[in-house]
């Protein structure tokens, strides 16, 4: 034979293997709205079932202490697709209603997303559900690295096409029908309302339709469903190139519906606010559970990496959703606020059954899947690449201080201090001894108190001035 011949041959022969070994992941961001920690069981939940979400987790890596940005929706989000903290350029607060429709309330559009990144690197991109970067033209998807958008672009909408048609809907108001006090239910049953909170709900779906790309539609199905058969049918057109699907599920975001089908699954449980929200874990559940069946029968698991995480600590008191044994909720720094269900499952690298302890932020993922993907880490980049955890769970510290700023609030951990202000004074917490920060300590550690202080307050100093308030 000749050694030209031979070596022709031999690298026909290793073409496959080859391939393999650089084939690029696809990366599937599956976010859950307002989710608390302690609702999944893998979590401690033994309320409401959740085995798809359990199972995704259980093939992959649980952090215990895995951390959001900010306390709530937008500005959780705002450094997921980013990579970086939000204070970072600006986006510290929360728009809300018609605040979405303000010139200039967005992500800013000199700050590329990680569907900006990827696209470059040949990956194929996809948002399916909620934006709630900017409800203007400039702001869109489509504009910010998004090939393919299905969804809505502000903080909610109504799941179900009509109030009480095939479902119990529960709404916050300031002032209940008829005169009413607590709580108001109508005559079928089918919508309550309650005064608990002495707010109302807001208008969602005002200036805020359904789109495809960008052209307005009408959607008939519970967006719980439609959300997880246009992720579906993504997959399907994604066969054959790497993909990049940011997954933004509402659920279990309010307005609070529950189908029919779902409610009957939960009659015992005796409070219908709760019944509710379990309706509407379980079905986020099932549809993860779809998700799943859709990669396997494609082909596609083996080669796809998947984050699950909430955007935000629970609501409790608005939604029942639990944080248990965290202090606080969505819209706090205390650890109910930021401290969220936080997984990756990647076949070959994660070891199934993986716990890790190590304090992570969701920069992370980012910094994590723009790696796998061979995107060199940004210059500005705030994440850390996760991978040397599932190799070594117990490996150290990615981050020696975890940042957080809100307005006058702020917060900081180190280790296992957790430095907290919510209102006039700084507080420390040790969150091993205490995680449920019940004990505040700084009197006892009064120079770590100053020390992390001034660390806090240096960091800020690096943070850009809010765009808006």
């Amino acid at each position: 034979m000749k050694p030209l011949t031979f070596f022709s041959l031999l690298l026909t022969s290793l073409a496959p293997l080859l391939a393999a070994e650089t084939k690029k992941p696809n990366v599937l961001f599956i976010v859950a709205d307002d989710l608390g920690y302690r609702e999944l069981g893998c979590y401690g939940g033994n309320g409401i079932p959740t085995p798809n979400i359990d199972r995704l987790i259980a093939k992959g890596a649980r952090f215990t202490d895995g951390y959001v940005t900010a306390p709530f929706c937008a500005a959780s989000r705002a450094a997921l697709l980013t990579g970086r903290y939000q204070t970072s350029f600006g986006f510290e607060f929360n728009p809300i209603g018609s605040k979405n429709l303000e010139p200039g309330i967005g992500l800013p559009v000199g700050v590329p997303t990680i569907a900006d990144r990827l696209r470059t690197a040949g990956y194929h991109t996809g948002l399916v559900g909620k934006w709630h970067l900017g409800g203007t033209a400039p702001f869109h998807p489509k504009q910010r690295g998004f090939a393919d958008f299905f969804g809505f672009l502000h903080e909610g909408r109504y799941f179900e096409p009509a109030i009480g048609k095939g479902n119990t809907t529960w709404l916050r108001r300031k002032n209940l029908p008829d005169g009413a006090m607590g709580r108001w239910t109508s005559p079928d049953g089918r919508l309550i309302e309650s005064d608990h909170l002495k707010s109302d709900e807001p208008e969602y779906n005002k200036d805020n339709p359904m789109m495809r790309g960008d052209k307005a539609i009408e959607e008939p199905r519970n967006l719980t469903d439609a959300f997880t058969h246009e992720a579906m049918d993504f997959f399907d057109r994604t066969k054959d190139k790497p993909f990049f699907l940011y997954l933004a599920y509402n659920a279990v975001h309010s307005p609070m519906q529950g189908t029919d089908a779902h409610m009957a699954r939960f009659k015992d449980i005796p409070d219908v606010q709760r019944r509710i929200f379990a309706a509407m874990l379980t079905h986020l559940d099932e549809s993860v559970g779809k998700l799943m069946a859709k990669l396997d029968a494609n082909g596609q698991t083996e080669n796809t990496i998947i984050v699950f995480l909430s955007d935000n600590g629970g609501p409790t008191r608005e939604l029942t959703s639990s944080n248990h044994p965290l202090r606080g909720e969505k819209g706090q720094l205390l650890e109910g606020g930021i401290r969220v269900p936080f997984t990756v499952t990647w076949p070959g690298v994660t070891k199934p059954g993986t716990v890790i302890k190590t304090p992570v932020i969701s920069t992370d993922l980012t910094a994590m899947a723009l790696a796998a993907a061979g995107v060199a880490t940004p210059a500005d980049a705030d994440g850390k690449d996760l991978r040397k955890l599932f190799v070594n769970p117990d490996v150290g510290p990615l981050h020696e201080t975890l940042y957080w700023r809100v307005g006058k609030s702020g917060a900081l951990r180190s280790g296992k201090w957790k430095l907290f202000k919510g209102g006039p004074r700084w507080e420390l917490y040790d969150l091993e001894a205490d995680p449920s920060e019940k004990r505040e300590v700084s009197a006892s550690h009064q120079e770590l108190t100053k020390t992390l202080i001034a660390r806090w307050e240096a960091w800020s100093k690096t943070q850009a001035e809010p765009l808006w308030r």
